[in-house]
């Protein structure tokens, strides 16, 4: 097996990893937007970045997300042959974590993991807040790995970013930031009228959280 085939598969593993465990935790907190249940749900969602990247990250990166890809591309990280390879990974993993869903319970269990807009949210907001909280977590990601040192204060760092973005938009827009968590879902359980929204607003994020990342470390270390 090729290295970009390894990288590929451990994207797809990854994202796999990231949408089962975090819809499984939907699925065991269902009972609407609680405090209790927002807690868990964010927690779901971050402890299973973390176990990817543990599992996954020193093979590939560890995106496991098509804005963090975007990102690295844009810095100069991610050849964009590996960019198109992992963004098709992605996505595939998950598809394939719906798919589990569903055969692990129902079609109305997985349409109640699709990311989709509160109760008197514009579409509008909704775009501005996964943008805004996109960027700020590829922000993290990008000053983050920076450096050489140990990935898991690193891995730490990115997991609980998500945990805090969670916490703060799921009442909102159910906190996506990522493409491919938002696709799967959508795709497998026919939940799709925002879909542009959280495939779209991700994307531009991420390259405001680039662009933000090199105005304020471009000659930082002179």
């Amino acid at each position: 097996m090729s290295a970009s085939v390894r990288r590929w598969l451990a994207e797809a593993l990854g994202t796999y990893v990231l949408v089962v465990i975090g819809s499984l935790a939907i699925l065991s907190a269902a009972g609407g937007a609680t405090g209790a249940t927002v807690v868990a749900i964010a927690l779901g969602f971050g402890l299973a970045l973390l176990a990817g990247l543990y599992a996954f990250g020193e093979v590939s990166g560890g995106h496991f997300n098509p804005a963090v890809s975007l990102a690295m591309l844009l810095d100069g990280r991610t050849s964009i042959t590996d960019f198109i390879g992992y963004v098709i990974a992605q996505v595939g993993g998950a598809v394939l974590a719906s798919v589990t869903v569903l055969a692990a319970s129902s079609d109305a269990a997985v349409e109640s993991t699709a990311t989709v807009l509160g109760s008197g949210v514009e579409a509008w907001e909704g775009f501005l807040m996964e943008g805004i909280a996109t960027a700020i977590f590829l922000a993290v990601i990008l000053k983050t790995t920076s450096s050489q040192s140990s990935r898991a204060p690193v891995f730490l760092g990115i997991a609980w970013t998500l945990v805090a973005i969670h916490l703060a938009l799921i009442p909102f827009t159910g906190s996506s930031v990522n493409p491919a968590r938002s696709i799967g879902p959508a795709l497998v359980g026919g939940v799709g009228a925002d879909l542009w929204l959280y495939i779209v607003a991700p994307l531009v994020g991420a390259a405001v959280g680039w662009a933000l990342f090199k105005a304020v470390t471009t000659g930082s270390e002179t």
